[in-house]
């Protein structure tokens, strides 16, 4: 719900006009507000005979944004204005073959300066990239080795945890829609805000944002939708009531409803005094008018950085060509394209893609130049230099995370969060569970009705081995436990929600130990069903080793997923892993033992450790030859094993206590291996992801 402000005229945009004015949220200090709809107002009215737009603008003082008492930036206390002073940013990229890679560094933003204060600062451009790097190197997003100037805020270096300490909304909306907007944000509440607030406190802001987003009436409703994403996304950010908010393309892929009302939403925070600065590509003008301050970027170099009702009068003045029934933000984005230009045409069109980019390049450079000898960039410089004033800057480039909240508050909460994010899979799991059940079944009864008395022991070392192939093959999806969630884990850890630790290890004994655990035990349906080895001990024995497997198996995907940003890879090497793997086991099976020359291949088989403490736990002491069964087995035409022991001992396998717990420690070393690889992995994919960045960065430069 937005004010109505008292419109002074309704002034024709065609050309240029001084009076042409934007709204500024001190417009609204002396007017009482009456509510009304954003969504319901009153469209733009296109003339069809090129008549001008008529559009209602509330009138605003030349000097309202930005505004700030830089002689004394102490005096803000919820408000923040960002400065940045000559921004440059590098990145190195290689090319060419592994052996004969040639490296190069590109400019990708270069002396970038401006100031954006409180209220609704818009960064456009072509989609070259320079308008998400922009955001996202004054969010401190970006590796900060490549970065040279200053960013300073309220007139004070920008701090090293300065990504913990604002709010960022990235492109992709990374909250988790298998639980509700209310669990989303009591989440952020948890872990966000100092354990020194109560929980009152914590719920009193929780209630804030629900109706300041008016999510109050759909707090109780999972995000599925993209708008109730984009706002739920937007509403974990301000619990922690940082007053600078980042937002990444906030409308890419909404409709024009949507996008009116996530605007309405931004601009109402920025009347509360937050300085809101976010990325867009070509507005509306419905959009476009609630704009503050406006910067242009396009390859890397400024184009215009100033209110955004100057905008369209600093183009036209220079010669540019705006006709009436134009969108104002399409009209910049074609001066930049080159599309217009200020002198006639020769007539000759731009036949291929080189003369296309060349005019691109040659309008580039002239707006950056122009722009560089104009009054506006003069007295941002002017504002700029007095905020730098004559403090010696350090010049430290380090970023880091840092956390409100100790371990053991983390991992309680990352624990609680992700099990209710299984609660909203129950039908899946469900699914699950009575296919595995099923299989279980026929299993078992398979082997009660191929019963014979002349091969049994391998039947029974058959039914161990098809338990094996079971465990393995089921344990390949554990690789997605990190890769699903990657975005949302970079996102929160970087904005300090948690440490990666604590994410580990609330991932593994929430989501890892209980969808390995059900599979795992109703497995032991066959156990019964065949009606093997009975006892009391051979029974948790074999639970207790079926867990192990299952475990193990599980560890190896999850060091392979955890460091890619796709499933299909893990899921395949790990496929192929385990397919050779069961064949050595299976062979060593039925020909009593590996080739020597193959032998070596037992140290690294997961199965082969999970298949020789079955058959341990399963043989040791029995009797296949009792008197129950003598004439049986007297009929047999080939040798019959009678005694577990001698079947053992054919395979090779120690019959001491030793010779079935060396697999269960040969299993947990492998399993502690593979997840120590797993947690150093997440470790580094803040590194990982950059370099992907740039990679993407690289490839999107040519395109």
């Amino acid at each position: 719900m937005l004010p109505v402000l008292p419109s002074k005229t309704s002034i024709p945009w065609k050309g240029v006009s001084s009076n042409c004015v934007s709204i500024h949220r001190s417009t609204y200090k002396n007017i009482k507000p009456t509510l009304i709809n954003p969504l319901k107002e009153e469209p733009l009215k296109m003339s069809s005979n090129n008549d001008p737009i008529v559009i209602p603008m509330a009138e605003r003082r030349h000097s309202d944004l930005p505004e700030t008492n830089t002689s004394d930036p102490e005096t803000l206390t919820k408000e923040a204005v960002l400065s940045f002073h000559n921004i440059s940013y590098r990145e190195t990229v290689q090319s060419g073959f592994p052996l004969r890679q040639q490296t190069r560094v590109i400019e990708r933003l270069s002396s970038i300066s401006g100031i954006m204060g409180p209220g609704l600062n818009a960064i456009m451009g072509p989609q070259d990239g320079s308008r998400s790097l922009l955001l996202d190197v004054l969010a401190a997003r970006r590796d900060p080795s490549g970065l040279s100037g200053d960013i300073l805020v309220n007139g004070k270096p920008r701090p090293a945890n300065f990504k913990c300490t604002s709010g960022y909304v990235p492109q992709n909306d990374v909250v988790m829609h298998t639980v509700t907007v209310r669990d989303n944000l009591e989440f952020s509440a948890a872990l966000r805000l100092p354990m020194t607030i109560t929980r009152d406190e914590k719920r009193r802001r929780i209630n804030e944002v629900l109706e300041l987003l008016h999510l109050d009436k759909e707090q109780n409703t999972k995000p599925r939708s993209k708008e109730l994403r984009k706002r739920t996304s937007i509403a974990v950010e301000l619990i922690a009531e940082h007053p600078i908010l980042f937002l990444d393309d906030p409308t890419t892929d909404l409709d024009l409803t949507t996008t009116t009302y996530v605007i309405s939403v931004l601009r109402r925070m920025s009347m509360k005094g937050k300085t809101i600065i976010f990325s867009i590509n070509q507005p509306q003008y419905s959009i476009f008018r609630f704009f503050d301050s406006l910067t242009l970027v396009a390859s890397g170099k400024l184009m215009f950085h100033g209110p955004a009702r100057d905008a369209l009068e600093y183009f036209t003045s220079a010669g540019y060509q705006y006709e009436s029934h134009n969108n104002p933000a399409d009209f910049f984005l074609d001066v930049i394209n080159g599309g217009l230009c200020d002198t006639e045409e020769d007539g000759h069109e731009a036949g291929n893609y080189e003369e296309l980019f060349e005019r691109k390049y040659q309008a580039t450079k002239k707006l950056a130049n122009m722009y560089a000898q104009s009054r506006l960039h003069s007295d941002t410089r002017a504002r700029l230099d007095q905020l730098l004033g004559q403090q010696q800057l350090d010049r430290n480039s380090a970023v880091e995370t840092t956390c409100v909240t100790p371990f053991w508050h983390q991992l309680m909460w990352i624990t609680y969060q992700s099990f209710k994010n299984i609660r909203g899979f129950l039908l899946v799991t469900a699914k699950q569970a009575v296919i595995t059940a099923t299989l279980a079944a026929l299993v078992g009864i398979a082997f009660q009705i191929l019963k014979n008395g002349c091969i049994e022991v391998y039947i029974r070392a058959g039914l161990l081995y098809l338990l094996t192939i079971f465990q393995c093959i089921t344990s390949v999806s554990a690789g997605e436990l990190f890769v699903i969630d990657r975005d949302r884990f970079l996102h929160e850890h970087t904005s300090g929600y948690y440490r990666v630790s604590s994410y580990f290890f609330g991932k593994l004994l929430a989501e890892l130990i209980p969808r390995r655990l059900l599979p795992s035990t109703i497995v032991l349906i066959t156990y019964f069903i065949a009606g093997v080895k009975t006892s009391m001990s051979s029974f948790f024995a074999m639970l207790f080793t079926v867990m192990m497997l299952a475990y193990s198996a599980s560890s190896l995907p999850l060091s392979i997923g955890a460091g890619e940003n796709a499933v299909a890879v893990p899921t395949l090497f790990v496929t192929i892993y385990f397919v050779f793997m069961l064949f050595f086991s299976g062979l060593s099976l039925y020909s009593g033992s590996l080739l020597p020359q193959l032998s070596w291949i037992q140290y690294f088989n997961i199965p082969h450790y999970g298949f020789k403490a079955l058959l341990h736990n399963e043989f040791l002491g029995q009797n296949f030859c009792s008197e129950h069964n003598i004439e049986e087995v007297s009929r047999c035409h080939n040798y019959v094993i009678c005694t577990g022991e001698e079947f053992l001992t054919i395979q090779g396998i120690d019959l001491s206590s030793w010779g079935f717990w060396e697999n269960h420690l040969a299993l947990a070393c492998i399993m502690i291996i593979l997840l120590t690889i797993t947690y150093v992995q997440l470790l580094q994919v803040k590194t990982l992801e950059v370099l992907r960045s740039r990679g993407r960065n690289f490839l999107q430069l040519f395109n």
